[in-house]
């Protein structure tokens, strides 16, 4: 029997070339990275944040969320406490981004308290919130100056004064003012201050309130019952001097309370 030899041909594999892999846009990178940053402060991860912000910012430059990303990165850094850093990021937000109206007043503000944090430590400090006295944004303005005035800095006296007029900030604006040893200069009633009388009859269970503009806070008196205006006096109550009074103490403060058989009769400034 004839030996028979089989021939073993080893087969060909094509091996398939991979597919390409999809290109990725350069803003879908930026996105993910502005949106990682967003979840990590979220999580009050505020260093991490950080870092996302940063690694955005270095490699697409040029991303429409850069804007976003300089300011969040300056807000996460004052998060941080790292209120050197913070304050370089947000200068560098303004000085490149000086359209952002919104986030541009935030900045400013933002910048400001944490001028006002480091104000004994860093020298560059008390000079960056002596130019913010003169912003063109009120808030800011006065921001800066009730900073100054922790230190009894006598440069934020004049925009205390004008923010007296802002019903926002008036009454933080005559505290400081009187803790600077200045005298409020007060333009009476348009600061919306009020002396309010409430009278409480005996026999009877509600209260009778009753709220005069400060320009009329002699008639105060002619609330009081013969009674009460003897207690006035004994109590050292001078009700010709009640409109200063009112100018000069905070607002919900009690100037006094009197009583006689009929009637209580209270006076806030409000």
């Amino acid at each position: 029997m004839m030996p028979v030899f089989l021939l073993v041909v080893p087969a060909v594999v094509e091996v398939a070339a991979p597919e390409p892999a999809l290109a990725v846009a350069p803003e879908n990178h930026a996105e993910h990275l502005f949106l990682l940053g967003r979840d990590l402060r979220y999580a009050q991860r505020w260093y991490e944040a950080g870092q996302a912000y940063r690694t955005l910012l270095r490699e697409f430059p040029a991303s429409t969320r850069a804007a976003d990303a300089r300011y969040w990165l300056a807000a996460s850094l004052e998060q941080d406490r790292r209120w050197d850093e913070a304050i370089d990021a947000y200068t560098e937000f303004l000085a490149r981004h000086p359209d952002q109206r919104m986030l541009g007043k935030e900045a400013r503000l933002n910048r400001v308290r944490c001028w006002g944090i480091r104000q004994w430590d860093n020298p560059a400090a008390t000079p960056g919130l002596v130019s913010a006295l003169a912003d063109e944004r009120e808030e800011v303005r006065v921001a800066a100056a009730l900073q100054l005035a922790k230190r009894r800095d006598s440069r934020a006296v004049p925009v205390l004064q004008a923010g007296l007029n802002a019903n926002l900030s008036s009454e933080a604006c005559r505290l400081a003012l009187l803790a600077l040893g200045a005298q409020p200069q007060a333009t009476g009633p348009a600061q919306g201050r009020f002396l309010v009388v409430r009278i409480k009859e005996r026999d009877k269970p509600e209260v009778l309130t009753v709220r005069l503009a400060l320009g009329l806070a002699r008639a105060v008196g002619g609330y009081l019952s013969d009674e009460q205006l003897r207690q006035a006096k004994g109590k050292g109550v001078d009700l010709n001097r009640i409109m200063d009074q009112a100018l000069n103490t905070p607002k919900g403060t009690e100037l006094f309370s009197l009583d006689d058989s009929k009637s209580t009769v209270t006076v806030t400034v409000e």
